[in-house]
Formats: structure tokens, sequence, C-alpha cells
């Protein structure tokens, strides 16, 4: 939920994100017992399957946070995938993982409105 606060959002990789937040702000206004955090998830686990994917199972019951986490925990687009690695085993993600997250960004264009950066996000795909 830390996602909420304006240095969060306002992150260049987070860019996009602000457009999201603002849609499920009044959601929140209505429903004040879920937390940001699960309202956040349940948003992605929707999405995702809206737009085609899979059912994810939704278990509610994250706290939180009352304070944005410190910097230089997000992926960084110009570091490649032994950073993408770092980044992401840390929470227990695997590589299959990763490619999900991140390896659409090398078939497409990245856009600096949303993301924070201009083109592939890399040339050297996982």
């Amino acid at each position: 939920g830390s996602i909420r606060y304006e240095e969060e959002y306002t992150h260049g990789s987070n860019a996009g994100l602000k457009i999201a937040i603002d849609l499920l702000d009044p959601i929140k206004a209505k429903c004040p017992k879920i937390t940001y955090a699960d309202l956040y998830q349940l948003a992605g686990v929707v999405a995702v399957e809206v737009t085609g994917g899979p059912t994810v199972e939704f278990v509610p019951g994250r706290r939180d946070s009352s304070v944005c986490p410190r910097e230089g925990r997000l992926p960084d687009a110009k570091r490649g995938a032994p950073h993408l690695r770092d980044i992401f085993y840390r929470m227990g993600l695997t590589d299959k993982d990763i490619v999900a997250l991140s390896g659409g960004h090398s078939l497409g264009k990245a856009h600096p409105e949303r993301s924070g950066f201009e083109g592939a996000w890399t040339r050297d795909p996982l």
C-alpha cells in the first residue's frame, strides 16, 4: 500500500501508476475497511483476469505500510538481467516470474509518461 504516497508514485519507474491509484481512490472511500495493499492487489488480480490471463487467487490480509520503503529496491531498466535477478530473487521470485513481470518490456517500447524510460528496456533479454 505504500504506492499511495507521493514519494513512491512519482518515482520514474512508477510513473503510470498514479492513473490506477486515482481510479481506486473512490472504491477505497466506499470500502474503508479494505487496506490499500489488499485493494491494489485485488485490482491486479482483476486486471489479469479481465485481460484474458489466468484466474489468480486473491488472499486478503495485507497490512498497509505507514512509510515508503528505501530507494533502490525497484529494478533499473538500464542494468540488465543480473540486476533483475538481484532485485527479484530477494523477493523469492524465479527467472520464470521475472520473465512474466519484465519480459514484455523487451518486446515493445517503454513510454516515459508511464515508466520514466523511453525505448526498449533491454537489447539482451533473459
